[in-house]
């Protein structure tokens, strides 16, 4: 044990953290603009695992990260466009669909990746990041935080971003609405339709982008099922937040530490059972809800379709 409580130790835990933080911040910001306008959107994880999957394919071939991220934001958009579509369109079951797309977008993506790469497995090459001067050399803190990817700034930043849509712009209050009273934004001449879609087809490039990340910069390569569950801890995350996106941050920072903690461990000299470890984020996940589920404030006409001119 004499590995933990050092500075090593710390340093690795804390970078690690931010790293699997941001597709856990990325998506659980997008669940937040859907869940808002009303619509639950089980389908995340698959649209991460498109996004992840073109994300890779798009900077293995192009050698840029950023092709890599578009690409993934618009493989997570497309996904959203169906999403859209099924459920707010046409008003079928959002849970059903969500599991569908989620199943059918894995399967195919590992059989788009057997296709492609089952005999080479290709890795790109370490990313490169934007270190903020005398920031960058504090303890602990300064790799983690201030070395980074330009991506994980823009993430961070998001969440300041979509505070203020929320407070500050017509968008925000009449997705509020579209969760809360559809019927009194029908009424007062806002397309109840087109704010939700709004709402999921953010949420899908959100995801998308994500999953991207995980691939590219978390991993530097895509195999089957890369996303591991982050879409759910998305959905969790957004549903404990309520509505503040602050909260979605150190949420994600949260569980992100408990996913990073199996590499800290050994950089530690700790030996622990890697299940274990594996184990925490999904503990945590359960803890979070026994704790604060009960409270978390959902909208109204939160998973219900909803028909034009309905009273």
């Amino acid at each position: 044990m004499s590995g933990l409580f050092t500075q090593v130790f710390f340093a690795a835990l804390l970078f690690g953290a931010v790293t699997a933080a941001i597709p856990l911040l990325l998506a659980g910001l997008g669940e937040q603009m859907s869940e808002k306008g009303g619509v639950l959107n089980i389908g995340i994880e698959g649209m991460m695992a498109a996004g992840a999957y073109a994300g890779f394919v798009a900077a293995f071939q192009t050698g840029s990260l950023w092709a890599g991220f578009a690409a993934g934001a618009g493989a997570g958009l497309a996904v959203g466009a169906v999403m859209a579509i099924l459920c707010v369109r046409i008003g079928l079951n959002q849970i059903v669909i969500g599991i569908a797309l989620t199943l059918g977008l894995q399967g195919l993506t590992a059989l788009l990746h057997h296709i492609q790469f089952s005999r080479t497995y290709p890795r790109l090459p370490a990313v490169e990041t934007l270190r903020i001067p005398w920031l960058a050399d504090l303890p602990v803190v300064g790799r983690a935080m201030f070395d980074q990817h330009p991506i994980v700034y823009l993430s961070v930043a998001l969440v300041g971003v979509m505070a203020y849509v929320y407070r500050r712009t017509q968008l925000g209050l009449n997705l509020q609405a579209a969760g809360d009273k559809p019927a009194a934004l029908d009424v007062a001449g806002v397309d109840v339709l087109r704010t939700r879609t709004v709402g999921v087809l953010v949420c899908g490039a959100l995801a998308g982008l994500g999953g991207a990340f995980l691939a590219n910069v978390g991993a530097g390569l895509f195999v089957p099922f890369l996303t591991g569950g982050a879409g759910f801890i998305g959905i969790v995350l957004a549903m404990l937040a309520r509505g503040r996106p602050i909260w979605v941050l150190f949420g994600a920072l949260l569980f992100g530490a408990s996913l990073s903690l199996t590499t800290a461990l050994q950089v530690g000299g700790i030996n622990m059972p890697t299940d274990v470890i594996q184990m925490l984020p999904f503990a945590a996940v359960m803890l979070m809800l026994v704790i604060f589920g009960r409270h978390a404030g959902l909208p109204a006409a939160f998973g219900l379709p909803y028909t034009r001119g309905e009273r």
